[in-house]
């Protein structure tokens, strides 16, 4: 998507504002949990392999996904956990949410032998799905991917 730009960011740019009130409406409070998290210190994705990625369109940022080591499974750290991917409404069907999780998993592969990830809607389980993740009967997981 030659239109669509991703690059690091933090917690703290304005732009995640919009995102976290369009999440809300739409019933998800992660990006709340994203914020407070980096607010406290508990979650900035700085850990070796850990990264937090937003989409850009014409300058105005649009998505957002992050990865961390897989905080359910202490001890193992060449597993990932895929977090907080959102795109608004709007943007969504541009190919953005891909964009976001193929960067992260570029990077991933240097750090993580598995990426892991949980989520609640059959939507973004096909998502996942069609980009190579299987689905599996975890108590903190959906679905994972071998690297």
């Amino acid at each position: 998507m030659p239109d669509i730009r991703v690059e690091p960011v933090d917690a703290l740019h304005p732009g995640l504002e919009r995102l976290r009130e369009a999440a809300v409406q739409e019933g998800f409070r992660f990006l709340e949990r994203l914020a407070e998290e980096w607010a406290s210190g508990a979650n900035r994705f700085g850990a070796d392999g850990e990264a937090l990625r937003g989409a850009f369109r014409a300058g105005r940022l649009t998505g957002v996904c992050g990865l961390n080591r897989d905080p359910y499974l202490a001890g193992r750290e060449r597993v990932g956990r895929l977090r907080h991917l959102y795109v608004l409404p709007g943007e969504r069907r541009r190919g953005t949410a891909g964009l976001l999780v193929r960067d992260l998993l570029a990077d991933a592969r240097a750090h993580f032998d598995v990426v892991r990830l949980r989520t609640a809607t059959p939507d973004a389980a096909a998502f996942y799905a069609a980009l190579g993740f299987t689905p599996v009967a975890e108590p903190a997981a959906t679905h994972r991917l071998v690297l």
